[in-house]
């Protein structure tokens, strides 16, 4: 049985990012993976690391628990809103927060960086409102999407990392977001099938409206 995480990086627990939660959620479980919900909404912490890596900050009990289930997962799904080329300021500082030195990655004796996320893989659902897929690549160079994938995720030692771009949803009717919400279902059908790490790595970033 396949483990996945899903976290959604919205703040807005009533957002089209939580129905797109909840559609990848109910396919993958009807494939036959165990899912665990991670909504960063429903998360009582300081955002702010405060201090930076001068001084520790205690881990709230919500981000040891989130922490705890990011370990349990063999894939995550991160989902979240494209704002100002970047994720929401509350995914940011749960990334501040959480992912620290000694519990997603470490220096080796040679200054060189470890992962500690290993043997996992991810995939990446970002929404933008105004924004369409040429200009976010051409004109803006993925630059959300690099962020999380290699300077988080990959500096965390996970990989095959895929991604999608669901938008601009400005211009979205209620028959572009129901056929958004089945093609995220079969993305989760396709990730609760998927063979073993290493095997299968896709960079593209499709198309979903």
């Amino acid at each position: 049985m396949k483990k996945i995480v899903v976290i959604n990086g919205h703040p807005d627990k009533l957002s089209f990012n939580s129905a797109l939660a909840n559609a990848y959620i109910k396919a993958a479980k009807e494939s036959g993976a165990e899912v665990r919900y991670i909504a960063l909404a429903d998360l009582d912490f300081n955002p702010n690391l405060q201090f930076g890596y001068r001084q520790r900050m205690e881990l709230e009990p919500d981000l040891l628990q989130a922490l705890q289930t990011i370990q349990w997962g063999e894939h995550q799904v991160w989902i979240h809103p494209l704002w100002w080329l970047g994720m929401p300021a509350l995914m940011k500082g749960f990334f501040d927060r959480a992912f620290l030195p000694g519990i997603t990655f470490r220096k080796s004796k040679q200054g060189l960086n470890v992962g500690l996320l290993q043997n996992k893989t991810a995939r990446i659902i970002t929404t933008v409102g105004d924004l369409n897929l040429k200009t976010y690549k051409e004109v803006y160079g993925s630059s959300g999407l690099i962020q999380l994938k290699n300077g988080i995720l990959e500096y965390c030692g996970i990989t095959s990392i895929q991604s999608s771009f669901i938008g601009p949803l400005e211009n979205f009717d209620e028959a572009d977001r129901l056929k958004a919400l089945n093609d995220v279902a079969d993305l989760a059908i396709d990730d609760a099938k998927a063979l073993p790490i290493g095997i299968v790595a896709d960079d593209s970033i499709p198309y979903i409206g």
